[in-house]
């Protein structure tokens, strides 16, 4: 499994570090396109459809995504989409949360559908509208899932039940803790204040999104980095409640030793259009 885990990590770095680096966006938004069709599929398995619909929805997620491409979209402030998004994913997440894995299958199945493949459509804007400001700015976001993830994985697993008697969620992610979500918060703070003094050292041409929240205070600073940490988790969960629904362990095999697409991009889906509209409002 190990193995199996450090040649798709390996694969997958050389495939999206060029495209990343490229001068133009357009590499890496292609190669964003591909992970979002293929999360639709997956979406689409995960709520009992077959294999020609889930592929179907592929398409779809392509059709929507290369119609805001060729509409200019990439380059266009959207900040009623990123506040719709983001407000849908706050309210939404809280309630699928409070209603748990039982709930899930009592909303309409054409409703789940749509609202995913939405939030995949969403998301790849959101992600290719970053790249196209800049590398930091799209870095500093997806580092803040990541240095969440891992903060979380090692303050649960040193202090977890050490300081509060229940678990996050047990009946949708057992293994989650409130310690790990505390600490998870702690690292991306962390993170935000290092790399808020990086951009100051080396004056980064281009702000990144910690930079943007501190040009108008500290107070949305920290603000900013524990919601976006809390959206984080959020996200996680909610994918591992329909996968609990499903009753399967990964979205997917589609990435050996990693699951699926969605396993990977879960925490982003909430994340990214989050950031995107707190910068907007930040620098507005």
């Amino acid at each position: 499994m190990l193995k199996q885990r450090v040649i798709t990590a390996l694969v997958l770095l050389a495939i999206l570090l060029p495209a990343l680096w490229y001068p133009s966006y357009v590499p890496f938004a292609a190669i964003a396109l591909v992970l979002m069709a293929a999360g639709a599929w997956e979406w689409g398995r995960l709520n009992g459809l077959g294999d020609g619909v889930s592929v179907a929805l592929g398409a779809l997620c392509v059709l929507l995504c290369g119609l805001s491409w060729a509409g200019g979209w990439l380059q266009q402030p959207l900040p009623w989409l990123w506040t719709f998004g983001g407000a849908a994913w706050v309210l939404c997440g809280a309630w699928l949360l409070r209603a748990g894995v039982e709930g899930w299958p009592r909303v309409p199945r054409a409703l789940r559908v749509v609202g995913g493949v939405l939030a995949l459509w969403l998301a790849w804007l959101a992600v290719v509208q970053a790249r196209v400001q800049g590398i930091n700015f799209l870095m500093s976001v997806l580092t803040l899932v990541w240095a969440a993830d891992i903060f979380a994985y090692f303050a649960g697993r040193a202090f977890g039940l050490r300081f509060t008697r229940n678990k996050l969620a047990p009946s949708i992610s057992p293994g989650k803790s409130w310690e790990g979500v505390w600490g998870g918060m702690a690292g991306v703070l962390v993170l935000a204040l290092a790399w808020v003094a990086g951009d100051a050292i080396w004056q980064a041409d281009v702000p990144s999104f910690y930079t943007r929240l501190a040009q108008q205070g500290w107070g949305l600073l920290i603000v900013g980095a524990v919601f976006m940490a809390t959206m984080s988790v959020v996200g996680d969960l909610v994918e591992s409640l329909v996968k609990r629904s499903a009753g399967v362990k990964d979205s997917s095999g589609l990435l050996p030793g990693h699951g699926g697409v969605l396993d990977r991009i879960d925490a982003l889906l909430p994340t990214l259009p989050l950031a995107m509209m707190l910068s907007h409002f930040a620098t507005a």
